[in-house]
């Protein structure tokens, strides 16, 4: 492992962190300080990848020598970018326009290398079919996963929103929670971090 340079996840979100800890390796989580408004006419996927190397770098000045992993996801679905609802109310007006459509992740990663500069930097697409919900479902899943308010497009699919899912196409299942793990692991290699 590089011993010289500090594993840093640039991020807040106790999913990401959980994600990051299975895989065995020491690292510190910093929150980052960086705006997440997403820019007017911005892909979804685009603002995913702006989001997750701004959060990186945000942190640069306090960790000059370190890798940080930068990561953001952005729901998109019919036409538009979903966000994290934050509250109860916000959720069930989502998951009910959300119901029986397909919705499109944008889930970005990225590492950086404070000390030469050097970014990598991959989007995974995953694309996600809801199950038709009743709105006494929608209430239901919400009481037994009050975590759901946090996860784009409300639905966190790890946890009991496994139930809300019809199909789910990826290349990489971790990207749905938040942190595509594939991707990561390939800079992380180059960078010679080992995890095997």
């Amino acid at each position: 492992m590089n011993k010289q340079l500090p594993l840093i996840l640039a991020s807040s979100s106790v999913f990401r962190r959980a994600q990051l800890e299975k895989l065995g390796i020491p690292f510190e989580s910093a929150v980052p300080d960086f705006d997440e408004t997403p820019a007017d006419g911005e892909h979804a996927q685009d603002t995913a990848l702006r989001l997750s190397t701004g959060k990186a770098r945000s942190l640069t000045a306090r960790f000059p020598r370190a890798l940080i992993i930068g990561a953001d996801q952005v729901a998109y679905c019919n036409g538009r970018q979903l966000g994290k609802p934050m509250n109860v109310a916000n959720a069930q007006h989502m998951l009910a326009e959300l119901s029986g459509q397909r919705i499109e992740f944008f889930s970005a990663v990225c590492l950086l290398n404070t000390v030469s500069d050097r970014l990598y930097t991959h989007v995974d697409h995953t694309v996600v079919t809801m199950r038709n919900l009743s709105n006494i479902q929608i209430r239901r899943y919400l009481e037994r996963e009050p975590d759901a308010i946090y996860c784009a497009g409300a639905a966190k699919s790890e946890g009991l929103g496994a139930a809300l899912l019809h199909r789910i196409d990826s290349s990489d299942p971790n990207a749905l929670i938040g942190l595509p793990i594939f991707r990561l692991l390939d800079f992380l290699a180059v960078e010679g971090v080992e995890i095997l």
